[in-house]
């Protein structure tokens, strides 16, 4: 490389790394900083590739179903059922952790509502959130305790304490949607 071309490349790159530290980084990016965490993917992301596949996978452990022939009940019985869905289990419990991490952003900027009307829209959620992040703790915290049911039962491999672990886990799911994520529902249902 000629001596000029490598010294103007280096004033280049100089220069763009100064502009680079005098920027103000992202409000999210700045609060995981202060904590020494990086958080990248946003509340609504855990939930849907962490979260509800985790669940999904306990609910859907222990099934009862009515055939022609008659009852046919379907639960974990090997070594590699239960490892596989204590897994999930574990997905499940420490994705909690992940929810309440500082900076962490409800949906990505732009994200909309799939259900307009019905659902909130990613902003009022996050605004929700921040009136009251007590509450958002104490609802993740529900989750996490219902979580440590499941990952219990499966450490016993008793099926009907898995059956009763898997509900309080959609119960911890259901407040805490009927709060954040479709509240007008629940409106509803009290006023019948």
């Amino acid at each position: 490389m000629r001596p000029a071309l490598g010294a103007a490349l280096a004033v280049a790159a100089a220069a763009v790394l100064a502009s680079a530290c005098g920027t103000e980084p992202p409000a999210t990016e700045a609060a995981g900083a202060a904590t020494g965490y990086r958080v990248t993917a946003t509340i609504e992301e855990i939930m849907r590739h962490m979260i509800d596949p985790a669940a999904d996978a306990i609910w859907e452990s222990v099934v009862t179903e009515v055939t022609a022939e008659g009852m046919v009940e379907y639960a974990p019985e090997t070594d590699e059922e239960w490892a596989a869905l204590r897994g999930q289990a574990v997905t499940l419990v420490e994705a909690t952790n992940l929810l309440v991490m500082p900076g962490r952003r409800v949906a990505a900027p732009g994200s909309r509502s799939e259900l307009p009307g019905v659902d909130l829209e990613p902003e009022q959620i996050e605004a929700l959130l921040e009136q009251d992040r007590a509450a958002w703790t104490q609802f993740v915290d529900g989750l996490h305790a219902s979580g440590v049911t499941v990952l219990e039962a499966i450490d016993r491999r008793d099926v009907d304490a898995l059956l009763v672990a898997g509900d309080a886990v959609d119960l911890a799911c259901e407040n805490c949607h009927v709060r954040y994520w479709y509240p007008s529902l629940a409106e509803t249902d009290t006023a019948r």
